[in-house]
């Protein structure tokens, strides 16, 4: 069905690039629909000011993407906070807009570096995993927020990346890998780039500092 958008060796033909660049831009102009729909004001000026944000967000994590302190052999890489950005459009904004930028994103990291084996995986690697950062929001209300969605947000990504991990991914599996360790290893592989990004970023949260400027980048995100 989709094979005029897929390359024979797993990559994104022309038609491809230009068809996942638009639901990208969809993905984006929902969010901050949604954002704006649940604010009480609704005034020009907010709409511009949450496209700001979002955007830029969204941007921040695509770039930091690139800044990659490890990266795993079959995918996957620790980087510079790239999650982050993602989780905190749903701390400002709520669970919606989160998973509708989460999406975005995860149409942007696709057309960095596309591979094709399904349209599932395509979904679990790419689209799901992604847009589950989205649910950071959940805690954005409890104290210490921001931490808490984020570790919640990098949890689920780990959880879809390993779904498509058991369904496609196996057989890429490392013959140096323990035998007796076979049934976790789609776990064990995600949540090892998943786990040191994540421990990195709270380490980051955790500094006063930066802690008080979140909130202050908050409260100038909500208007």
């Amino acid at each position: 069905m989709f094979s005029f958008m897929v390359t024979e060796d797993g990559g994104l033909t022309k038609a491809g690039y230009g068809a996942f660049i638009g639901l990208g831009i969809l993905f984006l102009a929902g969010a901050v629909f949604l954002a704006v729909r649940g604010r009480e004001r609704e005034k020009a000026h907010m709409g511009a000011r949450e496209l700001v944000f979002c955007a830029a967000a969204v941007a921040l994590a695509f770039l930091t993407s690139y800044i990659r302190v490890v990266k795993m052999p079959w995918g996957g890489s620790v980087t510079l906070c790239s999650m982050l950005f993602i989780c905190l459009i749903g701390y400002w904004y709520g669970v919606k807009t989160g998973i509708m930028a989460g999406l975005a994103y995860g149409i942007l990291q696709f057309l960095q570096e596309p591979y094709v084996l399904s349209f599932f995986q395509v979904c679990c690697d790419y689209v799901l995993a992604f847009a589950a950062l989205g649910l950071a929001g959940m805690f954005a209300g409890s104290k210490k927020g921001l931490v808490k969605g984020y570790l919640w947000g990098a949890f689920l990504r780990g959880v879809f990346h390993s779904i498509g991990g058991y369904l496609y991914w196996m057989e890429y599996m490392p013959d140096s890998f323990p035998k007796s360790l076979t049934a976790v290893y789609p776990i064990l592989y995600n949540y090892a780039y998943i786990g040191a990004e994540a421990a990195m970023t709270v380490l980051l949260l955790s500094i006063p500092a930066v802690a008080a400027a979140m909130e202050r980048v908050k409260r100038q995100a909500r208007g």
